[in-house]
């Protein structure tokens, strides 16, 4: 990155530019994610911020470098870049020339805080219902192979006392629309699969349950006698 940051300097964008857009894209984030409910960032929506006044190819990799390390220094927050996953259908059906095709990548922010300490001063008591019902819905998932059919997986949350038509939750609310955000936070990925007797519908793990810290938490809890 130093040498990215010679050659930066070199074309006109000073230090105060630089520094300028790096706050910028921190604000964006820390902004996106409270608006968004979570909801992963796009890594073009990032890149349009950082060249909107500028065209040199270095400067949106470098900003969003030092964004990265100023979230983790000043406000302890991981920017972590996700690859977005693709269906096991789409994957299957795709040839090697698709297959080269690079997906687009998100970033989402994640406490760096430990876990004891995060529940302790951070995190919110209004929200841990949400919390629980993600790992829940995972987990199903998770013990499903990854992939389980709509209807398998409201037969399941039923059980839990969850049901589709269910508007009026008094601690989630609306059922289905909570399941849909799961998909809008890219916990989830929705798919429909045409067969011979109509089309079905598909939920697979995504980017962010396949992420290592939330995977290990998935397989150790299901794990547990």
């Amino acid at each position: 990155m130093a040498n990215d940051a010679e050659d930066l300097f070199q074309h006109d964008v000073s230090k105060e530019e630089k520094d300028k857009l790096v706050a910028e894209v921190i604000r964006y984030v820390l902004f996106k994610t409270h608006q968004n409910a979570g909801c992963p960032i796009k890594r073009e929506e990032l890149t349009q911020l950082a060249t909107k006044n500028y065209r040199h190819r270095y400067l949106p990799g470098l900003v969003i470098y030092e964004a990265t390390q100023k979230l983790s220094s000043i406000f302890g927050y991981e920017l972590r870049e996700l690859q977005r996953s693709r269906p096991s259908s789409a994957i299957q059906g795709r040839n090697s020339s698709q297959q080269s095709v690079a997906d687009p990548k998100s970033y989402v922010i994640m406490s760096q805080l430990p876990a004891d300490v995060y529940r302790r001063y951070v995190e919110d008591a209004d929200t841990a219902h949400i919390t629980g019902f993600t790992f829940v819905v995972v987990s199903v998932v998770h013990l499903a192979g990854g992939k389980i059919s709509e209807e398998n997986l409201w037969h399941h949350l039923k059980h839990m006392g969850l049901a589709e038509t269910d508007e009026n939750h008094p601690v989630l609310g609306n059922i289905k629309q909570a399941l849909e955000a799961l998909v809008l936070q890219r916990y989830l990925q929705k798919n429909k699969v045409s067969g011979p007797e109509g089309n079905s519908t598909f939920y697979e793990l995504a980017e962010r349950a396949l992420d290592g810290p939330v995977s290990e938490k998935i397989k150790e809890y299901v794990s547990e006698p």
